[in-house]
């Protein structure tokens, strides 16, 4: 039996200030070396995928490595969150080569009757939970089942905290409706499922036999055995087109559709990276186990140790909202812009509130070799 939900922040928008490229670039001219740290003493690694187990349909072998995750030295667009890098090992690992995609999800729903966090009604007496004491109940006009959509602003924006200017909570808005209720997805199978809060993203996982990665294993996948660079392909940021599909142009006034798309992609759409993973950078944001601590990678190079098969900070922590309990999520989306958070480098990343829907944020599962030698 599904239990019943709600979808948090969505009724005001101005109350949704953990939503992804929340943080504007900063500099980083106080960057640790991560020359600095060094990896001595290496920890044993799963690095060949086992003979016995077969590879999954739809999914590739990503080989374990010990590496440095977070921003590299040259990443003027680094965020604090992001440094300094921690020295990691990671063992082997399936990951899915796509986004999970509208038709992987209506399998799903189909096989299970499964109901959306944004499908259900809104419990305000759990939402309220999670709102500053003494937050007004809003009129039950608003209070309906929704997520948060976006939409182009007409002239160019200063201010580019407020999130209002491009979010809006749409009533009807899901993931069968993933831009407002007069939207479908018919004859897009093949995009990523999105307006998928966490708890739908472990369902799936539950129902598919697999879960979610870490940041850790995301970063590994991403990198591709590629390290030390700010991008999947290398540091030539005026390539960007080519490999990922991301806002060109004034951010959120007008998009150029230098990569061909002004939304959402089609999985597969641009070259996969060396592993054979499609999407690592843009499109649609993905969520990974981790809470989102903004001061987890300060706190990890304290111990002054390898994390092996990491998990991330054992507490959320988001600086300007203590009351958020976010996760991870990494890859950027077709909304990240140059000129706003440049969330398609490899390190990047956000925190996003669990119960949260949104029309930029999906997912991609993994299986450990434990989970298929059973």
């Amino acid at each position: 039996m599904i239990k019943k939900g709600f979808t948090v922040l969505g009724f005001l928008t101005i109350l949704v200030c953990y939503i992804n490229c929340g943080d504007i670039k900063k500099k980083n001219s106080d960057q640790p070396k991560s020359e600095g740290s060094t990896l001595e003493n290496p920890i044993v690694v799963l690095t060949d995928q086992p003979d016995y187990i077969e590879t999954p349909s739809n999914m590739v072998w990503i080989p374990g490595a010990t590496f440095l995750q977070g921003a590299v030295d040259q990443d003027k667009m680094a965020m604090e969150h992001e440094k300094p890098a921690i020295p990691v090992t990671v063992d082997g690992f399936f990951m899915d080569i796509t986004e999970v995609t509208n038709a992987q999800f209506s399998a799903f729903v189909n096989a299970t009757g499964y109901s959306t966090v944004a499908e259900r009604a809104i419990d305000w007496e759990e939402l309220k939970k999670q709102l500053p004491e003494g937050t007004t109940k809003p009129h039950d006009s608003i209070l309906k089942p929704g997520a948060l959509t976006f939409k182009k602003s007409k002239t160019s924006v200063r201010n580019l905290f407020d999130f209002s200017q491009w979010w809006s909570w749409t009533i009807g808005a899901n993931w069968r409706h993933p831009n407002g209720p007069s939207s479908d997805i018919v004859g897009k199978e093949n995009f990523p499922v999105v307006q998928i809060a966490y708890e739908d993203a472990l369902a799936y996982c539950a129902w598919a036999g697999r879960r979610l990665p870490s940041e850790a294993e995301w970063e590994l996948a991403a990198r591709a055995g590629n390290y030390g660079t700010t991008y999947l392909w290398g540091e030539d940021s005026s390539t960007l087109s080519k490999y990922a599909n991301t806002w060109e142009g004034e951010f959120p006034v007008m998009n150029s559709k230098k990569d061909g798309f002004e939304l959402r992609a089609p999985v597969k759409s641009y070259p996969p990276n060396a592993y054979g993973l499609y999407d690592m950078a843009g499109n649609v944001w993905e969520w990974t186990s981790d809470w989102y601590n903004s001061n987890y990678y300060k706190d990890v190079l304290k111990s002054n140790s390898i994390q092996k098969n990491p998990n991330g900070a054992a507490t959320p922590y988001t600086p300007n909202n203590p009351l958020a309990k976010e996760k991870v999520i990494k890859g950027g989306s077709f909304l990240c812009s140059a000129s706003y958070c440049a969330s398609y480098r490899v390190s990047a990343k956000m925190g996003s509130s669990m119960d949260s829907a949104l029309e930029h944020t999906g997912f991609r599962t993994v299986a450990s070799v434990g989970m298929l030698a059973q």
